[in-house]
């Protein structure tokens, strides 16, 4: 019984450093993004910045939390400025693009060159506006990805982490190509991507390896990694095939699952919606779950890596919207088979929802609107 009951006090610690230590290092960073943001020139670049920074915090404060099984004070500072860095460098381009005139293909991948310029450091940057309409952001792109090749070549084993880190920035950067192409074409762009991947993942639907690219968790995972001096390729590896295509996929398509009416309203491409239906829905996830919990028990820190599992379903299903659309039986049995961890985390995240001020609860509330 010794494991089980120091995973618990190991998962409480992190908690309580989450919520004492990494929260207000995120928020300070955060807020001299936003700073930034607000100097830029273009009126449509900055309010898009903007508008990521306002309404999307979460998804780097949630990213944030890798940093709280950091070594040390300032491998955790190191890891809170790169996650939030390229986390807003993701939600801004996913804006743009989202809400872009364009429908050029080739101004979306120039766009997310950024992404990838950002974890390789010895890479030559591009000018990512080429062909964009909006161009002057006062330099504002080239800051964030600045930041994120500073920060995360002071990571001891970044070099092991740095070719993995790559391999999943380029599905995701594939995926916010095709996902944001021209409505007619898109599934069928999506489909024979997934074509060029399937022999590696042959257990996957399409819509369930694209919503495993659209997660930045596998990169926040090789990045804490990447503190540990003595990483090496097949450990960086390993991390990687933890994360991807469980965890990512668990991440994301909970997200769209949630966010299925919303996107019905919008036109917007749900990647949960292929399911024929909610018994359907509920078994893959159910399985997504458990693959997620048995290949993060596999690496070193698992405790951590369960604590991440763990909160996926709290944090999603508790939001209001699972209770407007009638997901609450599969919420049910998502949260029997995440077990007793991902129960508790349930009831303090719905008992933090319910507060009348509406506060992000520590850093980890889930705004409106959808996550990619």
């Amino acid at each position: 019984m010794r494991k089980p009951i120091s995973n618990t006090l190991r998962k409480l610690g992190l908690t309580w450093r989450i919520t004492r230590r990494v929260l207000p290092l995120a928020a300070a960073e955060l807020e001299r993004w936003t700073r930034r943001a607000a100097a830029v020139p273009n009126p449509e670049l900055r309010r898009q910045a903007l508008a990521s920074l306002r309404h999307k915090r979460f998804h780097a404060e949630g990213g944030s939390v890798f940093a709280a099984a950091a070594p040390g004070p300032q491998a955790a500072a190191d890891l809170v400025a790169l996650i939030v860095a390229l986390q807003t460098v993701s939600d801004y381009l996913d804006n743009l693009c989202d809400r872009s005139v364009s429908r050029d293909a080739d101004d979306f991948r120039l766009l997310h060159r950024a992404m990838a310029d950002a974890v390789t450091p010895d890479a030559h940057t591009a000018d990512y506006y080429a062909l964009h309409p909006n161009r002057d952001d006062g330099g504002y792109l080239a800051a964030l990805v600045a930041e994120c090749r500073r920060r995360l070549v002071r990571l001891p084993g970044h070099t092991a982490a740095r070719p993995h880190a790559a391999r999943l920035v380029g599905l995701y950067n594939d995926l916010q190509v095709y996902k944001h192409g021209d409505p007619s074409g898109r599934e069928a762009a999506l489909l024979e991507w997934f074509g060029r991947h399937r022999g590696e993942h042959p257990g996957l639907r399409w819509w369930e390896f694209a919503a495993a690219g659209g997660s930045t968790l596998g990169l926040f995972a090789l990045f804490l990694a990447a503190t540990d001096p003595a990483l090496d390729d097949a450990a960086a590896g390993d991390v990687a095939a933890a994360y991807f295509p469980w965890v990512c996929g668990l991440h994301i398509l909970l997200d769209y699952l949630i966010d299925q009416e919303e996107d019905r309203v919008s036109g917007d491409l749900n990647l949960a919606a292929p399911y024929p239906d909610l018994d359907r829905a509920s078994e893959r996830l159910a399985l997504f779950l458990r693959n997620a919990r048995q290949a993060v028990r596999r690496l070193p820190d698992a405790a951590f890596h369960e604590l991440v599992v763990d909160g996926l379903p709290a944090l999603y299903l508790s939001d209001p919207k699972v209770r407007r659309q009638g997901l609450g039986a599969l919420a049910r049995r998502l949260l029997r088979a995440g077990g007793p961890a991902s129960l508790l985390l349930y009831c303090y995240c719905a008992a933090r929802r319910t507060l009348p001020a509406q506060r992000p609860f520590n850093g980890i509330q889930r705004p409106s609107g959808s996550l990619h």
